[in-house]
Formats: structure tokens, C-alpha cells, sequence
């Protein structure tokens, strides 16, 4: 994040970034220790501060509704404009190789695109006004979890308000995005599963199956899901738990009879006579394990490429050039590089959210900067604040709930160490990120009243 910083706004224009980040630190501790203080002992006014908070980020969201293009773009804009073809019974792919063929497992999330179309018209706002409310149940969900790890008010207050002032996080609000949704969804499959009821794993493995069709992730989530359960669940309290097992392998077994009554659904519909398959795997490998593009989408890769061919013959070439990319790294020693770039480009930068809002074609070059500018200070204020509480959790003994949620996130920081990466894939770990950071932000109000009182 310092090397990015420095590199991006720092030298650039080191007065208007120093400026803005003393801003940012001094407005987030502010703030902070106003929540930090705030008594925690009333039930009635702990609900007063969440939901004013919520209602104020609906506000400032529905505000950036109105400030950017309504614009679909990149993969939104196949699913915004595909949707009404679909509806009209037009095919939603002209060759094998097109989009939502070589890319079936999309066709999930623009089943639910076709029905908010179906439902409200063409009408974008219908879209944006939805991921808002997914935002707004995000930021809840984020406060209920935090409290099933840590039972501090405190903290969840501070979780909250750290991830609604990230303008980065909920930048995409205004586009065709399934990772909100998504995001929701998988957030509700970690909750219900901390309940420990079998009703709630069951209800889990309806929400993780739902959630993997909008947004396929599901396999990185279900790997970290299957870990915790097994050191976690199966054995407990140094004894084996099959009952515990049992739970995790239900959740499992109805998600896998849901998602795959799903794909066949699509397949008997005629929408997708692939489902909700996987046809272009080897994409995110071409891409992920070029060196020269440091693992990110690079035009002139693409450019390699003849996109209308077929399947088959594409397939050949992108096998060709992943061997072409290890055969480069191993002679070059360069697989270390190439994770740090990639880990740096996920995890450090900005996530290129607002980029894909396309602010900058209706407002100036300086404004543009400045609220990218903006937009990157919440990720700042989340990786400082998050680092700390990970250090500080060191030092205490955590509910091993904690696990469900950062167990999935390590699985998909690994995962990301090999396939494609862009900035904005980080969206849905980041509500993971800011309960980290909330622990962080209290650690040091704590830290400060610690000191206070010895003195």
C-alpha cells in the first residue's frame, strides 16, 4: 500500500495526498472514538446508532447514484444488454466461444438480471436502488457477525463504519454487478452456520448454493467452509464430533443437489444448453501466469488471440501460451515476483471500481483524480486498521468463529496467486477486511484509555 501510494499520489502530487490522508486519518479516529465512546449498555440506543449509520450510508449511496453515468460497461454491460434479447427470446450467444458460452456459469446472474428487467422494466436504477439494499444488509450482516466473533458493540460499530466510508467498496453500486448479491449472500451462509443449529446449516447450504449460482466463487468459499468444519467442528474440545461433521456435510450435499438442479434447469429451459458450466477454465491461467502483465488483464494478450474462433481451436492456443508462461517463469525464477505483483495488485491498489463507473466521462480530470483519490483512502484506512487488529488478535483468545470467515479469504488469496486479478475481485472479502479493522480501530482507543487510566 506505501509503494502505491508513494508511487500514485505521493510523488505525483504530495501536498493534495498528504492533505487528503490527514484528512482521512483525522476524520476516521474522530468519528471512531465518538462511536468508541458512545455507552454500549442500552439496547435501544446501540439500534439508534447502527441504523442511523445505515441510514446514512443509503443516503451518500443513493447521492453517488445520481453523480455517475448510468452507463453499463465491461462484463455489466453483457448482462444489462443481453437481458431484454433473452427475454424476447433471442439467444444469449451466437458461437461457442461467445460470452455467456465459454462462460456459462454467468447465466445464473443473468437469470436474476432478466427478472429484475422482467419485473421493473428497463430501467437501471431498478439494478442500482437493489444493490444498495444488498449494501445496506451487507453492512448489518458485517455488525451480527462481529458480535458473534467478539460480543463487543464497540467493535461492530467500528466494522460498520469502516466499510460504509469506503467509497472503493461500494463504488460499483451503480453497475450490473453480481458480487454484491453475491457478497450478501455468502456473508448470510457464514452467519447461519455460526448459529451451530442444523436448521441454520441447512439454511446455509440453500444461501451458499444461491449465492455460488449469482456469483461463482463458490468453490473457494466451500474449501474454506469444509477446513474450518474439519479442525473446527469435527474435532472439538480435543474429541472427534461427527454430529459436527454431519452439519458441515449437509450444508455441502444441498448445495451441490440446489447448483446442480440449477445448471439443468438453465440447460431444459433452453437458455444455455451449458448450464452452468466452467467452458473457458484455462483463461484466467493465460492471463494469471503472465509475467510481463504481472498476472492482470492485459489488451495485448488478448490480442493473441482470434475470439471468434472456436472453442476447440481457442482452447489449443491458450493451452500453447500457459505452457509458454510456466516455461518463462521457471526460466526467469520469476514465480516470487509474480505473486507479490499480483498479491499487491488484489490486496494494496485501488480496486478500479470507480474506474469501471466511468466518473471521469461526465466530471473533470481533476475531480475524477480527486474522488479516486478519495475512493482509495478507505482502502488505506482498511489495511492499516485491518493490519493492527490482525497483530492485536495475537494477543487474545477469539472465539474460533473467526475461522469461517478468514479461511475462505486465505483460500481465495491462494487461488488468486495463480488465476487472473483485478483490484475489484477483492469487493467480497472486504466486509471480512473491515471486522479485522474494527478490531484494529478499538485495539487502539483501548489501548489509549489503557494508558490514560495507568497514568
Amino acid at each position: 500500500m506505501g509503494e502505491f501510494f508513494t508511487l500514485n499520489y505521493l510523488k505525483p502530487e504530495p501536498v493534495l495526498a498528504i492533505l487528503v490522508f490527514l484528512c482521512a486519518i483525522i476524520f476516521v479516529v474522530g468519528v471512531g472514538y465518538l462511536l468508541y465512546r458512545v455507552r454500549d449498555d442500552d439496547k435501544n440506543l446501540n439500534r439508534l446508532i447502527l441504523f442511523s449509520m445505515l441510514a446514512i450510508f443509503v443516503v451518500v449511496a443513493i447521492i453517488w447514484l445520481k453523480v455517475v453515468p448510468k452507463t453499463q460497461i465491461s462484463d455489466f454491460g453483457e448482462f444489462w444488454n443481453t437481458a431484454p434479447k433473452a427475454l424476447n427470446g433471442g439467444k444469449i450467444f451466437s458461437y461457442d466461444n461467445d460470452y455467456f458460452a465459454k462462460w456459462a456459469y454467468q447465466t445464473g446472474f443473468l437469470v436474476y438480471v432478466m427478472t429484475v428487467v422482467k419485473i421493473f422494466g428497463e430501467h437501471v436504477i431498478a439494478i442500482q436502488l437493489l444493490n444498495v439494499v444488498y449494501q445496506v444488509l451487507i453492512l448489518y450482516l458485517a455488525y451480527l457477525i462481529s458480535m458473534q466473533i467478539f460480543n463487543k458493540v464497540k467493535v461492530a460499530r467500528l466494522t460498520v463504519f469502516l466499510l460504509m466510508i469506503d467509497l472503493d467498496w461500494f463504488a460499483l453500486n451503480s453497475q450490473s454487478d453480481n458480487q454484491y448479491i453475491g457478497m450478501l449472500l455468502f456473508m448470510l451462509t457464514f452467519y447461519l452456520i455460526m448459529q451451530n443449529k442444523y436448521w441454520t446449516y441447512a439454511l446455509a447450504g440453500l444461501t451458499l448454493a444461491i449465492g455460488s449460482i449469482v456469483r461463482p466463487i463458490g468453490p473457494v468459499i466451500i474449501a474454506g467452509i469444509l477446513v474450518y468444519g474439519l479442525l473446527y467442528m469435527f474435532i472439538a474440545n480435543n474429541k472427534l464430533s461427527w454430529s459436527g461433521l454431519g452439519k458441515i456435510v449437509m450444508t455441502l450435499v444441498i448445495y451441490q443437489v440446489i447448483f446442480s438442479g440449477a445448471s439443468l434447469a438453465i440447460k431444459s429451459s433452453g437458455l444455455n444448453s451449458y448450464g452452468l458450466t466452467n467452458r473457458d477454465s484455462e483463461w484466467k491461467f493465460v492471463v494469471g501466469l503472465d509475467a510481463y502483465s504481472g498476472g492482470s488483464y492485459d489488451q495485448k494478450m488478448v490480442d493473441r488471440f482470434d475470439l471468434q474462433e472456436s472453442r476447440a481451436k481457442m482452447s489449443a492456443k491458450e493451452h500453447k501460451i500457459i505452457h509458454e508462461n510456466i516455461n518463462n517463469l521457471n526460466a526467469s525464477n520469476g514465480w516470487l515476483r509474480l505473486f507479490w505483483a499480483k498479491n499487491r495488485t488484489l490486496w494494496a491498489g485501488r480496486s478500479m471500481a470507480i474506474d469501471f463507473t466511468e466518473f471521469g466521462k461526465i466530471h473533470s480530470l481533476r475531480m475524477d483524480n480527486l474522488v479516486k483519490l478519495l475512493g482509495y483512502m478507505g482502502s488505506v484506512i482498511l489495511i492499516i486498521f485491518s493490519w493492527i487488529g490482525s497483530l492485536s488478535l495475537f494477543k487474545q483468545k477469539t472465539d474460533n468463529k473467526i475461522f469461517l470467515i478468514l479461511l475462505p479469504l486465505m483460500a481465495y488469496a491462494v487461488v488468486q496467486l495463480l488465476i487472473e486479478v483485478q483490484g475489484r475481485y477483492r469487493l467480497e472479502f472486504l466486509p471480512v477486511i473491515a471486522i479485522l479493522a474494527g478490531v484494529g480501530l478499538y485495539s487502539c482507543f483501548d489501548w489509549i484509555k489503557s494508558r490514560r487510566e495507568k497514568n
